[in-house]
């Protein structure tokens, strides 16, 4: 019987998902403003583009962050080692891999969600990540592929893998499609069969289960988290960030928000966007980060309160580029001239 990496309990409890060209170093500082307790997650990077590109480019987060997940893509046992090592060094709290984007580049790579048809190889991969690094390693898959629907498919899949020492499944609760649909589209269908993922935690209580996919309210949350160890959100806690930030006190019932003097304070919507005013200056002046790549995140923070479509309008006007982030959220408030 191996014995199985998890991280404590409540860090699981909930977390944002890797979403591409969305969960990048500046989303999730955002992100780390809204909730001191979940769980943030990379972007997904290849192995190629780690060792055969820029490291620093893909790897580089600011400290706040924590606790925060590189998400890996490959294949290939001895490139994931080799990558896993470079989280660690880098200063992640663990590595997980992925194995259910259905993508067809992913496809042509070999990994993603195809690697749920070769458990062993996947197997392999999270026994060398293991025997390379200290930090948790853990696997993010469906619960099935295309048309197999057999719950013992993803059941044996778990099994094999967390006999190589696995103890973490983050599962998207539908199928993956490799073939006739867009990865957009199989965020939509096929069915999500939660039931499933129910029954993994059921059937393997010794491990942890995050379930994933469609969740967009807290009494859905709090729903599946009477039957799994955590839930993983995507979509709707990007385009509604501020539903992240209740997320301490319902869930983990937190101490209140302390701002960076550690006083207890009310998290409020112009508290995060001046903070991340403050963090837009800090990294122009650093590295000549451009404010609109930044505020592209925070376009959902008053999603539903009065004056929201125009506060957007004007994050989000790139005409405004050369004004100092400081005269954007003036100009948002409507305290300038627009």
């Amino acid at each position: 019987m191996p014995s199985f990496q998890t991280s404590s309990p409540n860090r699981r409890r909930l977390s944002v998902a890797p979403m591409l060209n969305w969960t990048d170093r500046h989303c999730r500082y955002f992100h780390r403003l809204l909730s001191k307790q979940a769980l943030l997650y990379t972007e997904m990077v290849t192995t190629g583009a780690l060792i055969h590109g820029d490291v620093a480019h893909h790897l580089m987060f600011n400290l706040e962050e924590h606790p925060v997940v590189l998400q890996l893509g490959g294949s290939e046992p001895a490139d994931l080692a080799r990558c896993a090592r470079l989280a660690q060094q880098w200063g992640y709290d663990e590595v997980n891999l992925n194995c259910g984007c259905p993508s067809e580049r992913v496809q042509r790579g070999a990994f993603g969600a195809c690697l749920m048809k070769e458990p062993s190889l996947v197997a392999d991969g999270i026994k060398a990540m293991l025997d390379a690094v200290s930090i948790p390693v853990t696997v993010k898959h469906r619960i099935g592929i295309d048309k197999v629907e057999s719950y013992a498919f993803v059941r044996d899949f778990v099994g094999e893998i967390s006999r190589a020492g696995c103890g973490t499944f983050i599962v998207h609760a539908r199928n993956a499609w490799l073939q006739g649909l867009s990865p957009k589209d199989n965020r939509e269908v096929p069915t999500l069969r939660y039931e499933m993922v129910y029954q993994l935690k059921r059937d393997f209580p010794q491990l942890e289960f995050v379930l994933n996919g469609g969740v967009s309210t807290t009494e859905q949350l709090h729903q599946h988290l009477v039957h799994v160890d955590g839930v993983m959100l995507g979509r709707e806690a990007y385009q509604n960030p501020w539903w992240i930030a209740q997320w301490d006190a319902e869930v983990y019932q937190s101490e209140p928000y302390t701002n960076h003097e550690s006083i207890p304070t009310i998290l409020s919507h112009e508290l995060v966007e001046q903070q991340m005013v403050s963090y837009m200056q800090r990294e122009q002046a650093a590295y000549g980060t451009p404010w609109t790549n930044i505020a592209r995140h925070m376009l959902g923070l008053r999603h539903g309160l009065p004056g929201s479509r125009r506060w957007r309008q004007v994050w989000s006007d790139h005409k405004l580029r050369t004004c100092s982030p400081e005269q954007v959220m003036e100009l948002a408030h409507g305290r300038l001239n627009y």
